[in-house]
């Protein structure tokens, strides 16, 4: 499977997640929060408590620290480890910073945008820009680029990635039928086709169950 950098903020909640989800597929993961070193991510606070009152000289020197420079060679050498990079919005100025560094390198790039944001023009350099972890991750597993260690996953993944969409089809489809068959206007209709209906979606029930379940099996909530 792929070696994946994820960049992202400190305060961005999804970034755990998706760390989680990525190391379930398989794939080798580098978390920013808890680098290999284990001494934890790096924090301008461990310099100084009044970092954000700093003047443009303060933060030069601070870029010189030990602390500094241990936490930058960490990530930096995470960023030149890693196939891919997965951004994870929203973000500030490293995680672009870092995106850009990798797509730069001829590493894919991919976003992940979990919530809503602003739209952003110059994200066209990076691969692809994604809202669900499952398509992230067929992305990733059947990049051509990363050569023939993403490719032992793809048929598990690419059936997931078509149970999901097969199951949300499904469960979109019962969810406006069900209003109509308890609606006035279903009285409207032949008896006959009545009948049809109410069994069509009975089977149709019984068939997303099955699908969740499975889905639910396969690890996906």
């Amino acid at each position: 499977m792929a070696k994946i950098y994820v960049a992202s903020s400190w305060r961005n909640g999804y970034q755990e997640e998706v760390v989680q989800f990525l190391t379930q597929q398989g794939h080798e993961v580098y978390d920013f929060k808890n680098p290999p070193h284990g001494n934890g991510g790096f924090a301008w606070s461990d310099i100084d408590k009044n970092w954000e009152k700093w003047n443009t000289n303060e933060f030069k020197e601070a870029l010189r620290h030990p602390i500094a420079e241990k936490g930058f060679n960490s990530d930096f050498d995470g960023m030149k480890w890693a196939d891919v990079c997965v951004m994870v919005l929203p973000c500030g100025r490293s995680a672009n910073t870092e995106a850009g560094w990798m797509k730069g390198s001829g590493k894919s790039v991919y976003v992940f945008q979990p919530i809503k944001q602003e739209p952003e023009l110059m994200y066209k350099i990076f691969d692809n820009i994604y809202d669900d972890l499952y398509h992230l991750n067929y992305a990733i597993t059947t990049d051509k680029s990363l050569g023939r260690h993403c490719k032992t996953h793809f048929i598990m993944d690419a059936f997931k990635v078509r149970l999901v969409n097969e199951q949300f089809d499904l469960q979109e489809k019962i969810s406006k039928l069900k209003p109509f068959i308890e609606s006035e206007n279903f009285k409207k209709v032949d008896d006959s086709q009545q009948k049809l209906l109410k069994e069509q979606v009975e089977v149709m029930d019984r068939y997303n169950n099955i699908l969740v379940e499975r889905l639910s099996l396969l690890g996906v909530n």
